[in-house]
C-alpha cells in the first residue's frame, strides 16, 4: 500500500450517492424485522411509539446538521464533542461509536449468511458469514466511491421496495384489491383498541424502535467525503422528518390496520411477510427475506464505512495510532478499514465459535451506545451555538427554539437511560454499556495525562538542550 504524505481523504462521493444515502439508509433492517415486536407488544399504539421516536430522531439530526454544515468532519460528532465538551468527550464517543458498529458487523453477517444458508443449506453459514464480509471489506478498500455506488443501488432497491409495499398496502386498505382478504383500518381499534395495554406499552415499544433509527447520522460522516458537503448536509437534515413519517410511520399504519396486533405470527415470521401474505401477494415470504438481505448487506456496508472513518479521526486527533491515518492514492484510509474489518472478523468468529454467553455479554455493551451519541449531539449543540456566534459562523441550518427545545431533548434522553436502567429486561444492557463507558472514559483521562507526561518531558528536554548550548 502506496501512503500519500499529508494527503487527505478523498471527496468521491457524488451528489447521487449522498441523495440517496439520506433516503434510502434510514431503512435498516430492523425496520422489517423490529417493527412486528413493537406491534405485538403495544398494539396499533405503536404508531405513537414510531411517532416518537422519529421525533427525537429528527430533532438530534437538526442539531448535528447545524454542527456539521458549519464544520463538515469524517470524525462528525466525535469531534464536536471534542470542541465542544473536552478531549475526553470526544475520545469515548468516538471509540464507543467505533465498537458499537464493529459489532453490529457480525449481527449483519450472520443475519445474512442465515438467509443464504437456507437457501443453500450444503455451505455453513459461517463461510456466508465471512464471505459477505470480506466483498463489502473490498469495496471499502478499493475507494470511498465504490462504498457510495454499493450504497446507493441497496439505498434504490430498498426504497423501491418499501414504497411499493406503501402502494400495495394503500391499495389493500381502499378495498381496489379483489385477492385480499383484508381491507379497511377496523383493525386499528378492534381486539382490545388502539392502545390495548395502556401507554406504558408505548413507551416500552418505543425502547425496541429506538435502535431501528441508529445510523441515521451516518450520512454526515459520509457527507464529508463528498465534493460539496454542507449542500448535502443540509439537504439530508431537511429531508429526515418526511422520510421517517414516510418510510416508518406510513409502514406501520399500513401493517396496524390490514394485521391484528394479536396475530401469533406477526412476531414469528415478521409485520411485513405477514402483511404481505394477508393481502395475497405470492411468494411473500421469498420477497421479504431478499429485501431483508439487501437491507443487512446495505448496514454492513455501512458499519465497515462508518467505523473505520471514525478510527481515522480519532487517530488524526492522536486519539488512535497515528499509522491509522495513512491515506493511500486513491484517498482511502486503508489501515483504518483494515483495523475495523478486523476486529469485526474477530466479532464473527466469536459469534460462531466462541460460547454464546460469550458473545451475548459483547453485544450487552452496545445496548445504549447510540442514545450517548445522541445525547453527546445534543449536549455539543448547546455549547457550540455560541462558539459559533463568536466566530460569525453562518449556519444554513439552525435547531429549533434553541435552547429549550435542545434542553428538552437533553431531559428526554436522560429519562429514557434511567428507565432502562429500572427496566429488569434492559437493566443488565444498560449497566454493561455504562461499565464499558465508564471504562472507556478512565481510558480517555489516562491517556490525556500520558500526553501531558509527553509534552512536559519534550519541554524539559528542549531547554535542557537550550542551556546546554
Amino acid at each position: 500500500m502506496q501512503h500519500i504524505p499529508n494527503a487527505r481523504l478523498s471527496s468521491g462521493l457524488k451528489q447521487r450517492h449522498v441523495t440517496m444515502m439520506s433516503i434510502g439508509g434510514v431503512i435498516g433492517a430492523g425496520l422489517f424485522v423490529g417493527s412486528g415486536i413493537a406491534i405485538s407488544n403495544a398494539g396499533p399504539a405503536a404508531i405513537i411509539a414510531y411517532a416518537l421516536t422519529g421525533a427525537l430522531v429528527g430533532l438530534v439530526m437538526r442539531m448535528l446538521g447545524e454542527m456539521a454544515v458549519a464544520m463538515p468532519d469524517s470524525g462528525s460528532f466525535s469531534t464536536y464533542a471534542d470542541k465542544a465538551i473536552g478531549r475526553w468527550a470526544g475520545f469515548s464517543i468516538g471509540w464507543l461509536y467505533w465498537w458499537f458498529w464493529v459489532l453490529v458487523i457480525p449481527i449483519e453477517a450472520t443475519a445474512a449468511a442465515s438467509i443464504l444458508n437456507a437457501w443453500m443449506q450444503a455451505i455453513p453459514t459461517w463461510v456466508f458469514a465471512l464471505g459477505i464480509t470480506s466483498l463489502l471489506t473490498l469495496s471499502n478498500l478499493l475507494s470511498v466511491k465504490n462504498y457510495g455506488e454499493f450504497e446507493f443501488w441497496l439505498c434504490i432497491v430498498k426504497v423501491i421496495a418499501i414504497v411499493a409495499f406503501l402502494c400495495v398496502g394503500t391499495a389493500a386498505i381502499m378495498g381496489w384489491l379483489p385477492f385480499s382478504s383484508v381491507s379497511g383500518v377496523s383493525k386499528l381499534v378492534s381486539n382490545g383498541g388502539f392502545m390495548p395495554h395502556g401507554v406504558g406499552a408505548i413507551f416500552s415499544a418505543m425502547l425496541a424502535t429506538m435502535f431501528c433509527f441508529v445510523g441515521t447520522e451516518i450520512v454526515t460522516i459520509a457527507a464529508a467525503e463528498s465534493d460539496d458537503p454542507k449542500s448535502q448536509i443540509v439537504k439530508a437534515t431537511n429531508s429526515v422528518i418526511w422520510r421517517i413519517l414516510l418510510f416508518y410511520l406510513g409502514s406501520v399504519f399500513i401493517i396496524s390496520s390490514l394485521v391484528a396486533w394479536d396475530d401469533p405470527l406477526i412476531r414469528s415470521q415478521g409485520a411485513y411477510h405477514r402483511t404481505l401474505e394477508l393481502i395475497g401477494i405470492p411468494n411473500a415470504s421469498l420477497i421479504i427475506d431478499l429485501l431483508i438481505l439487501v437491507a443487512v448487506a446495505s448496514a454492513l456496508n455501512s458499519a465497515l464505512y462508518t467505523a473505520s472513518r471514525m478510527v481515522y479521526s480519532l487517530a488524526s486527533r492522536g486519539d488512535a495510532p497515528r499509522l491509522l491515518t495513512r491515506i493511500d492514492e486513491r484517498g482511502t484510509p486503508r489501515l483504518a478499514v483494515l483495523a475495523s474489518t478486523a476486529v469485526g472478523f474477530l466479532t464473527v468468529f466469536a459469534n460462531y465459535f466462541l460460547p454464546e454467553y460469550v458473545f451475548n455479554f459483547l453485544l450487552s455493551t452496545s445496548g445504549g451506545i447510540g442514545l450517548l451519541v445522541y445525547l453527546v449531539i445534543a449536549v455539543s449543540q448547546l455549547r457550540m451555538r455560541s462558539k459559533f456566534r463568536a466566530m460569525g459562523v453562518e449556519l444554513p441550518i439552525r435547531m429549533w427554539l434553541y435552547p429549550w427545545l435542545t434542553w428538552g431533548v437533553i431531559v428526554f434522553i436522560c429519562a429514557i437511560l434511567l428507565t432502562m436502567v429500572w427496566r429488569l429486561e434492559q437493566r443488565c444492557e444498560m449497566l454493561t454499556t455504562g461499565a464499558l463507558a465508564v471504562c472507556v472514559v478512565a481510558a480517555s483521562l489516562i491517556h490525556k495525562w500520558l500526553r501531558g507526561r509527553r509534552a512536559r518531558q519534550a519541554t524539559r528536554s528542549t531547554a535542557q538542550a537550550a542551556l546546554g548550548a
